[in-house]
């Protein structure tokens, strides 16, 4: 019995309890070696000429004996002689492939002839994440060109032992190549290793991590067949079926990201985004894009043409599938991708990323950082391409996800607006379409210094408010945002800069600015003429005492009444002033802590050219107080009615009507 060496006992405790976490990694570790194995000696073929093989005589194969609880993955690559074994499965973290690697790049005094290499191994350890599952390894190999084959065998506790083979393993000189037996631990209460003892699970995993290894990965599969119609069958006859074993190659081998774009029809990036991606429709738009340099990568993302059901979920996942030379490391790796990208999906795949020693995490990474940042811009760049030749689709993207990017705005404080502001679009009342910014700035009035917006549940409401049609009579647009963010992201925005407009003749000139954001719910917002401003002064002057009697009759229900102008033939609209708006108040009214919701401040203003205006100058010089506070009444919850917000006491509103007709 040989000692493990560099204090092998308490270092291989902490890789098989620490280091792993997810057990089933154990089969990906294994296959991997089996890979670099395969590789070694298909490079060993190009620069000895004595080495003849057939690539087509190099799978991987993977078996189970449920009887002895044994997983086996076997190989045919360059084997290893007992020295070998000795070095590579008794030292720690020592790693041949490494090695290898090192090797050719020394021989050479290239490091591009070992980096061209598809090794797979980088730490030597990936073949101790067995005994997370195992009892007991036993490895059987035969050398290259060696008279005998060897076995080490351990518990991974006490040591190892090295000794010949038995007669039967690995017997002929063809038969060099590797045997990992991996013998099951007993299922326990708190640990079900009887799963791997299973097929489908072990499909199952080779397909999820090591789908795209380069090397068939080859088991025997039951299948089942229809059984021959007896002769003497009658018409009553039900067909019989039968299983039966097949030799069957798992992966797939060649992963369709590192085709090129040229090489692949879109029908092919549908199927494997549908089959990979659960998705039953086909992606809206797909990218493809292989990048060398410092870090080299292959990339094939995908945005989908509909929002999963619990995309804006707090179980929602994002992130792209990871791999590093073809080989599964983070199903969803979150650190590629922006959350206001969450919903893009796909596959990187790079050999220069920087992995932990158990490859089932990243360290965090220049190079990792590098790879988001492009991925990031290059999504950006597809999306701008949508929305200037693509519009009819951008808009059902935009539909689906555009919620996602005003939050990335909120959310970063801003600090994305620049970047993420020219891709939103918001439904135009004046042009009843959808715009962008620069579409909503390139249309307005020279002297327009503001964006006016209107925030509410519905686009038909909002379109309706009495504010929304005084803007459009006066030549401005309105942006109607019907999303629960909207409010605060303009909040956090506040402006939206704009360089020098060179265009058509109106606007030709115009300076580089900032245009601030603005509520037409707020109570500052004024379209009026000069003859409407004259107007509206005159009455706000001669009518004081009307507003403080109207003011004590609807007591803290608002902050003020006043006069407004330009509202045409509506008698009343409400309006905030202070920090939060109407808007703003609603939305937060809907979340867990409504009862601590803060209030808008709320102002009624009256439009003077509107005959109830009259009504109220009559009953304020009639001194009937009761009937100004019924007309005070129906006016304020007939104003909330037309925002949209709800009025206090509708049994009461309803009685007061009834009153006054």
């Amino acid at each position: 019995m040989k000692q493990f060496k560099t204090e092998s006992k308490k270092l291989l405790d902490l890789m098989i309890n620490s280091i792993y976490t997810n057990k089933e990694i154990f089969l990906r570790e294994l296959i991997s070696n089996a890979s670099d194995a395969i590789d070694k000696l298909s490079f060993k073929s190009l620069t000895d000429p004595s080495v003849k093989i057939d690539q087509k005589s190099l799978p991987i194969s993977v078996s189970f004996d449920k009887d002895v609880r044994t997983i086996t993955v076997s190989d045919n690559g360059i084997g290893m002689t007992e020295d070998e074994l000795d070095k590579n499965l008794g030292t720690i973290a020592h790693s041949g492939s490494q090695q290898f690697k090192d090797e050719i790049e020394k021989a050479s005094d290239n490091k591009d002839d070992a980096d061209s290499i598809d090794i797979i191994g980088q730490f030597g350890v990936g073949f101790y994440s067995a005994f997370m599952v195992a009892k007991k390894v036993r490895v059987v190999s035969r050398a290259l060109g060696a008279e005998k084959a060897y076995a080490w065998e351990s518990d991974g506790i006490t040591g190892y032992t090295i000794d010949p083979a038995k007669p039967d393993e690995r017997p002929n000189a063809e038969d060099h190549g590797t045997d990992v037996i991996v013998y099951l631990k007993d299922s326990t209460k708190d640990e079900d290793t009887d799963k791997y003892l299973n097929e489908y699970t072990l499909q199952g995993l080779i397909k999820k991590y090591s789908n795209y290894v380069r090397h068939p990965i080859q088991m025997m599969v039951t299948k089942s067949r229809q059984k021959p119609k007896p002769k003497d069958a009658g018409d009553d006859y039900k067909p019989e079926y039968e299983d039966y074993q097949e030799l069957d190659t798992i992966n797939s081998m060649t992963p369709i990201w590192k085709k090129q774009k040229s090489e692949v029809e879109q029908k092919d990036y549908d199927e494997f985004y549908e089959s990979t991606f659960h998705d039953w429709a086909k992606p809206l738009k797909t990218l493809s894009f292989h990048t060398e340099g410092t870090v080299s990568y292959d990339a094939l993302l995908f945005i989908p043409s509909q929002a999963p059901f619990d995309l804006y979920s707090k179980d929602y996942q994002k992130g792209l599938a990871l791999y590093s030379n073809n080989v599964l490391i983070q199903e969803k790796c979150a650190d590629l991708l922006p959350d206001y990208y969450n919903f893009v999906h796909g596959v990187v795949d790079s050999p220069d990323i920087q992995l932990n020693i158990s490859r089932e995490t990243l360290q965090q990474s220049a190079q990792l950082r590098a790879i988001a940042r492009r991925v990031e811009k290059k999504i950006t760049q597809t999306l701008q391409d949508m929305r200037d030749n693509d519009r009819e689709n951008y808009i059902k993207f935009f539909n689906n996800f555009g919620r996602g990017l005003k939050f990335g705005i909120y959310n970063s404080y801003g600090s994305k607006a620049s970047e993420l502001a020219d891709l939103l679009l918001f439904w135009s009342a004046k042009e009843k379409k959808f715009v962008t910014f620069k579409e909503y700035v390139k249309a307005m009035p020279k002297d327009q210094d503001k964006i006016y917006y209107a925030a509410g549940e519905s686009q038909d409401r909002l379109a309706k408010m009495p504010v929304v049609g005084s803007a459009i009579k006066h030549g401005y647009d309105v942006l109607l945002c019907t999303q629960d963010v909207d409010e605060f992201m303009f909040q956090i925005m506040r402006s939206y800069h704009i360089d020098a407009v060179a265009g058509d003749s109106e606007h030709k000139g115009t300076d580089a600015r900032d245009l601030e954001f603005q509520n037409i719910s707020k109570s500052d917002v004024d379209f009026a003429t000069k003859d409407e401003k004259d107007e509206a002064k005159k009455a706000t002057d001669e009518n004081k005492d009307l507003f403080d009697a109207m003011k004590k009759a609807l007591g803290d229900k608002v902050t003020d009444v006043t006069v407004t102008a330009g509202l045409t033939d509506t008698p009343a609209r409400i309006t905030a002033t202070g920090p939060v708006s109407l808007e703003m108040e609603r939305v937060i009214a809907q979340g867990p802590e409504a009862d601590n919701t803060p209030k808008a401040q709320r102002v009624l203003e009256l439009n003077p050219t509107h005959p109830v205006f009259a009504k109220l100058v009559q009953s304020q010089k009639d001194g009937d107080e009761d009937k100004l506070k019924l007309y005070s009444n129906i006016l304020y919850n007939q104003a909330l009615l037309v925002e949209g917000l709800p009025i206090d006491d509708p049994v009461q509103f309803a009685a007061e009507v009834t009153k006054l007709m």
